[in-house]
């Protein structure tokens, strides 16, 4: 059974920089094999490997919409992998609360926290052939790729927050229904400065 690291288990490990694949020495299609069984088990949108204890730059995506119930049903996954991604630019404005399967801590709350992020970015990355691509990602998907982004440079999403709560996944969903995703700018320039 894959396990994930929390931050009550290891904040330490979590805050690492995940070092990029070598496609020589580097056992990636396992990784990637372990990061779509945690996602299809558990109810997440994304997973970076450093979570289950692989310090290694691929972003795994399940879902990219911001439909939660999806999350739930064991069937549905865009199976969408990132490896060594890099953001070339970014622009555009949005707002979420974020929740995260590193910050779920003992009592079962996660450690959320509204977040402002890209709308649009541009990323370079390889996939699973060792193939390179130049991509743009917006709205939704931003979000989520930003989050797991993040995590391959030890950046928490409790990082980018003024004010944190803890909030049960039903919390997180009836706060959602009520303050859903919200587009504040698709074109002026992003930056994560305050």
């Amino acid at each position: 059974m894959i396990k994930r690291i929390t931050i009550e288990d290891n904040e330490e490990y979590l805050r690492q920089v995940s070092t990029e694949i070598d496609f020589e020495k580097d056992d990636y299609k396992k990784y990637i094999t372990d990061l779509k069984e945690y996602c299809t088990n558990n109810v997440v949108y994304a997973m970076a490997p450093v979570q289950i204890g692989i310090p290694k730059r691929i972003i795994y995506i399940r879902n990219t919409s911001s439909d939660m119930a999806k999350n739930n049903d064991n069937n549905y996954n865009e199976d969408i992998v990132y490896i060594n991604p890099v953001i070339k630019k970014m622009k555009g404005h949005t707002r979420f609360l974020e929740g995260c399967e590193s910050c779920k801590i003992s009592t079962g709350e996660f450690v959320t926290g509204v977040i402002d992020r890209p709308y649009q970015i541009e990323i370079e990355y390889y996939d699973i052939n060792k193939e390179k691509h130049l991509k743009t990602i917006e709205g939704f998907e931003a979000t989520i790729f930003c989050h797991e982004f993040d995590h391959l440079n030890g950046i928490l999403h409790m990082d980018r927050v003024e004010e944190t709560y803890l909030k049960t996944l039903d919390q997180m969903r009836e706060y959602r229904n009520k303050n859903p995703y919200k587009i504040i700018s698709k074109d002026n320039i992003f930056t994560y400065e305050k």
